[in-house]
């Protein structure tokens, strides 16, 4: 029971002295605010540059086509071959005689051109899939070097651009969130290091009477709990209604159908957490930061 009264008193001790130093209070909740908006911000932009490179690896592949000379045994080897390398996930096969079939149902005019023909045009292929997207530009240099293909492309120019793209989107996203973490997470120890001080007397009579450390702890703590919350509320309103109202002026999609975006639900309300979560544990952070080492108990 005592530690109920404990704990229902710094609550209420918290929340007087966010409103009882508000101006301190708000300049630590509009910087919580900034921090977490822009960690929001960056949660959806990393969260749906995850999801494309994901659906790039699911339909990228890289197309390698054979010398007219291969042989069956030639094949078989360079299946087997292409199956061994680092980062190849599946290794399909399709023959000229397959690929001419395929065009001509596709198309009649195709089936005109091939009649023309004493023989089968089209090459001999592999289709194949990488596991890990990053890694498919040295898959098919290695590819190439072997004997008896012709060539080996996925598009090159275009992959490795959106690749590059990414992984730079992705590194600047954690820098950014770090860094305003940590920007957030002083401006609330500066806030409750002003309060402690401004509560120095009270603080004084607290140890006198035998209070404990956690008694006199807690509350700050909460404060800092507080300012968290507090500073999550507009990033979490413009994180729902803002994710929902741009994929729908979107259409879902960024640019080009290859990048799709996340649907909303229950995409906003994943990010959402994270970001009240993140708030709170800043503040918390923030103020315990303050009581261990300006309180010195």
């Amino acid at each position: 029971m005592k530690a109920f009264r404990i704990v229902e008193r710094s609550i209420r001790d918290a929340f007087k002295s966010v409103f009882r130093n508000f101006s301190l209070s708000m300049a630590s909740i509009l910087c919580a605010t900034i921090t977490l908006l822009v960690v929001s911000i960056s949660l959806i932009i990393a969260g749906n540059v995850d999801n494309a490179t994901k659906d790039l690896e699911k339909e990228l592949s890289i197309v390698v086509y054979l010398e007219k000379d291969a042989t069956e045994d030639d094949i078989n080897f360079l299946n087997s071959s292409i199956s061994k390398l680092d980062s190849v996930e599946k290794v399909t096969y399709k023959s000229k005689d397959e690929w001419k079939l395929e065009m001509s149902e596709y198309n009649s005019s195709f089936s005109t051109i091939f009649d023309n023909y004493e023989e089968n045009p089209l090459l001999d292929s592999f289709n194949v899939k990488v596991s890990d997207i990053t890694n498919i530009g040295s898959v098919t240099e290695n590819i190439r070097k072997m004997d008896k293909v012709e060539s080996a492309n996925y598009g090159e120019s275009t992959i490795d651009t959106i690749v590059s793209v990414f992984d730079v989107v992705e590194h600047a996203t954690i820098v950014i969130v770090i860094a305003l973490v940590f920007v957030t997470a002083f401006l609330i120890t500066n806030t409750i290091k002003l309060t402690i001080y401004s509560r120095r007397n009270e603080i004084e009579i607290m140890r006198l009477v035998g209070a404990s450390n956690i008694a006199i702890k807690l509350p700050f703590v909460f404060e800092g709990f507080i300012i968290g919350v507090l500073g999550s509320i507009i990033p979490i309103i413009v994180t729902i209604y803002g994710y929902i109202i741009a994929y729908e002026k979107l259409n879902g999609h960024i640019l080009t159908d290859l990048i799709m975006l996340i649907k909303p639900y229950n995409f906003v309300f994943y990010v959402s957490f994270v970001v009240i979560a993140l708030g709170s544990l800043i503040g918390m952070l923030g103020s315990l930061n303050a009581v261990r080492k300006y309180l010195k108990i």
